[in-house]
């Protein structure tokens, strides 16, 4: 294939990449707002596009927080390709917080501050556990003649799942809202510099063929001989 990689990366080497991309974090923030910035398209539309982006990044659908952001956008009728690249909001150096917050507010709204079952007190790390070796057992049950067991999925929705989705809401809101009015004036300013910019050089060019035009007349005017 034409674009296929010549070098295979190994898995480590891949898996590395996702949590430290190659030139660091800061490179690829770098990236992400130059390209925002030179959306072709007014700054409230590309300023929902970031809200839609940051706000999908506190909810619980890991893996498909583009398509939630793009839906998102689009019903704001705000800028998807903004939406997409906004969901960088929600990397491996901020996915800690954001799920704490979320979770730690999904409880406090659902009243889970109380008295739990045993099983619930199992942390966080062992229901994630839990949870993917009941569904792949659940799997291998459509198979065979094992009997599929549901607790652990069911703990892990009751304890995790539901209340960060509940209480990513607030925080999601907050904080696409807080980027939404700190990119808005910003976009505004760059997109209104580089439209004089643009006008600059396009007035040069035709100051420099009006030159060019003026030179030609002056040479075809001039006597033979």
């Amino acid at each position: 294939m034409v674009f296929k990689r010549r070098d295979k990366r190994p898995v480590w080497k891949a898996v590395g990449g996702f949590f430290w991309p190659k030139g660091g974090w800061g490179r690829a923030a770098l990236y992400v707002k130059h390209r925002l910035r030179r959306l072709p398209d007014p700054p409230h539309r590309i300023a929902r596009g970031i809200f839609a982006g940051v706000f999908v990044s506190f909810t619980p659908f890991f893996g498909f927080h583009f398509f939630a952001a793009a839906f998102v956008a689009w019903v704001m009728r705000g800028n998807i390709l903004a939406s997409l690249l906004a969901t960088f909001f929600g990397n491996p150096l901020t996915f800690l917080a954001i799920a704490t917050i979320s979770l730690q507010t999904g409880h406090f709204m659902l009243g889970k501050g109380g008295t739990l079952p045993e099983e619930s007190h199992r942390s966080l790390g062992g229901k994630f556990i839990d949870a993917g070796n009941d569904f792949k057992q659940n799997l291998f049950a459509l198979f065979n003649d094992d009997v599929a067991h549901w607790s652990k999925l069911h703990v892990f929705y009751d304890d995790v799942f539901f209340p960060y989705m509940i209480g990513g809401i607030i925080p999601g809101l907050i904080a696409g809202i807080a980027c939404y009015y700190f990119s808005l004036p910003l976009l505004i300013v760059y997109q209104n510099r580089r439209k004089k910019r643009l006008k600059k050089k396009w007035d040069e060019l035709k100051r420099k063929a009006a030159l060019k035009d003026a030179d030609r007349s002056d040479v075809d005017q001039e006597p033979e001989g």
